[in-house]
Order: C-alpha cells, then sequence, then structure tokens
C-alpha cells in the first residue's frame, strides 16, 4: 500500500529513490546541527520540496505505522486507509515540520490522533465485536509468546483463554493509557518518546503506564 501513498498523481510524488540515492540530498536546507542524514533533515529538504527525501520516509515507515494502527483497529483494510491518511496529512502539513522534536515523534503523534479519532468515531461498532490484539499477524501468519516446543492441547487453550483476556483488557483501557501501552510494549517506544507523542511529561507519561499496568494486573490476576 506504501506505492499508492507514492504515486499518487495529486501529490506529485515519484518513483522512491533507493537509501544510497539519498547523498545526493544531503546539503539542502537542514540546521548545521543535524545530521544530514537522519529522519530530520530529510523531513526538512521534503518541507523545502525534495520529493525524494518524503518517497524515503513513507517508504520507511510505512510497515511500522501500519502494525501500530492494525494493533489498534484490528482490520487490514482499515488500518492500511489510515496509514495512507498518515502519510498523506505528512505530506499535505510538511511546511510546517519543525526539527525540535524527532520525526518519529511528529509522525506516530499523527497516527495517534488518527487512531484516536477512528476509535471515537466506531465506538459502537468496536462494542459489538471481538477484537483480538494477539492474533496471528496477517503479513506473517506470526504469532506472539508462542514456544519452540508443540504445546498440549491444554497448554493451547490456557494460551488462548489468557491471549484473549489480555486483548480484552488491553482495548478496553482508556484512549491514551490502550496508545501508550501499544507504543511501550509493540513498537519499543520509551516514556520521552511516548510523553512526546501524547503531549506529556516524562513523568507524567511513567504515571500513566503505571495505572494501565496496574489495571491490567488487576483485572488479568486470575491469568498471571
Amino acid at each position: 500500500m506504501a506505492t499508492l501513498v507514492l504515486d499518487n498523481p495529486s501529490l506529485g510524488v515519484g518513483p522512491a529513490p533507493r537509501q544510497k540515492g539519498l547523498k545526493g540530498l544531503v546539503g539542502r536546507m537542514e540546521p548545521v546541527s543535524l545530521d544530514p542524514m537522519s529522519d530530520a533533515a530529510i523531513m526538512l529538504r521534503a518541507a523545502a520540496g525534495d520529493e525524494a527525501g518524503f518517497n524515503y520516509l513513507a517508504v520507511k515507515y510505512h510497515r511500522p505505522i501500519f502494525h501500530f494502527l492494525f494493533r489498534m483497529v484490528r482490520n487490514q483494510a482499515i488500518a492500511e486507509e489510515l496509514a495512507q491518511e498518515v502519510f498523506l496529512r505528512v505530506y499535505r502539513s510538511r511546511q510546517s515540520y519543525r526539527a525540535e522534536a524527532k520525526f518519529t515523534t511528529w509522525l506516530y503523534r499523527i497516527a495517534t490522533n488518527l487512531a484516536v479519532n477512528h476509535a471515537r468515531d466506531t465506538k459502537h461498532e468496536r462494542a459489538a465485536r471481538n477484537v483480538y490484539l494477539d492474533a496471528p499477524d496477517e503479513l506473517t501468519g506470526a504469532t506472539p509468546d508462542v514456544a519452540d516446543d508443540e504445546p498440549s492441547v491444554e497448554q493451547s487453550l490456557l494460551h488462548a483463554e489468557r491471549m484473549k483476556a489480555i486483548r480484552t483488557q488491553v482495548m478496553a483501557l482508556p484512549d491514551r493509557q490502550r496508545m501508550a501501552v501499544l507504543m511501550h510494549k509493540y513498537q519499543g517506544m520509551d516514556y520521552r518518546e511516548i510523553g512526546e507523542v501524547l503531549k506529556l511529561s516524562e513523568s507524567a507519561t511513567k504515571s500513566l503506564l503505571f495505572r494501565a499496568y496496574q489495571t491490567l494486573r488487576d483485572k488479568l490476576k486470575d491469568f498471571v
């Protein structure tokens, strides 16, 4: 789906360059303090009209953003649509980008806002169906927390029951807590990065995650 963003005629964006081709982009518009090959420097050049820089970042981050959104909406088509919208918004607001924070902070803030809006718009829909946070990945077929040895039928049933309980309780968390847990657990983001995305201090982010994990421990105590 990344190619749908990159080849969209309305954007005027051509094929994505290979990474080695980025050497030709160095030296345009980025502050002296920035590494010219950093995401922030490339985004600044994209903001100045360098379509190849935008293409590079869209290709680089499409898959992580898709997976983040997929864990929120549990629907591949909707996750693709939202990922498309993320990069369209990045492109449309590229001239407002400032390199005061990491590029990924700005990117995940856009994705988080879209996911929260989608969750609010479809709240009643989601209440009527099961949401599977740790179901097999639709792209790879991989499942989390699976032992190397073949589990017994009883172990498989217990594991499935535990995963279903975890999915249910994570998705029942308030929006900000749910987003923070997803970024922390599945995207590997630290407190500072999550705080920047959610516009919270590092201490407030720690407190938010503490409350989220405390709630999960209380709700899941029978499965620990």
